[in-house]
């Protein structure tokens, strides 16, 4: 049917509920190529924002100094500008190419792995964030309390810090993820078949345009609501254990942490 030259396409309902969730590869191999691209990158952001995070708390002006550089621009420039100047502008400019490598036998085509790359790094930028907020969270007292008991520094933040600073990092960080996997739509422009490209090449090939469109946004609303609640319970499950741990002194915490914990005669004694 036309209307004003405009081919009108009646919508097909049957069409939607076959292919909403097709695990064929017109939906199967994007799917896993979207999760896999999402849980690298996040891993990858979470170690490197790790780093950041130690860099910008460094007494060192000059750590400090780039790791704050590195946190501004990364923010600062869209990530779809950050992936294509990974894959074409640095191949244009003669200065680095990506080529497909094999990976446990699996082959990681360089489109893929510039995607990766540049999710990576400028989640980094934003987990540098997150992890220092949640180390500054950390009552200082604590601190002083491994000092009096000889901890050493790397000691103090792998057994007194950090542990704590995850009931404040954890929430964000979930948040985060969830933006990973819609960004993973990105990686699209630059040719790597996730969902999103998966989908405008079926229907390119069915002209089933809204249709399958429809069926991609629940797909996603599917992945991001399955995280949402496994956020929940370990948001839940590490709220348990701060309020198990809130009649403690810093001296108290920092002893149980380093030493494991205490016996329920060792309480009545506390």
């Amino acid at each position: 049917m036309r209307t004003g030259g405009v081919r009108r396409v009646s919508f097909d309902w049957s069409f939607l509920w076959t292919h909403m969730f097709d695990l064929s590869p017109h939906y199967g191999v994007g799917l896993q190529r979207t999760l896999f691209m999402a849980v690298i990158s996040m891993i990858f952001g979470v170690m490197l924002g790790m780093l950041v995070a130690l860099a910008r708390l460094s007494k060192i002006r000059v750590i400090s100094g780039l790791a704050a550089l590195y946190v501004w621009l990364l923010r600062g420039v869209p990530e779809l500008v950050i992936l294509i100047l990974l894959y074409t502008g640095l191949a244009a400019a003669g200065i680095f190419r990506f080529n497909d490598i094999t990976v446990f036998g699996m082959v990681l085509p360089a489109a893929m792995q510039a995607a990766i790359f540049g999710f990576s790094i400028r989640e980094g930028a934003y987990m540098g964030e997150i992890f220092r907020g949640g180390i500054m969270a950390v009552d200082r007292g604590q601190v002083e309390a491994a000092k009096a008991l000889g901890m050493k520094r790397i000691a103090t933040l792998r057994r007194i810090i950090l542990p704590q600073a995850m009931r404040v990092v954890v929430p964000p960080m979930g948040n985060q993820f969830t933006i990973m996997l819609k960004a993973t739509s990105l990686a699209s422009v630059l040719g790597v078949p996730e969902l999103l490209l998966t989908t405008q090449t079926f229907a390119a090939e069915t002209f089933r345009v809204f249709e399958l469109f429809i069926g991609l946004a629940v797909n996603y609303l599917i992945l991001t609501t399955v995280w949402t609640f496994i956020q929940s319970l370990i948001e839940a499950r590490l709220a348990r254990h701060e309020a198990d741990t809130t009649t403690e002194g810093p001296l108290a915490r920092a002893r149980r942490h380093l030493f494991g914990a205490a016996t329920p005669a060792g309480r009545r004694a506390a």
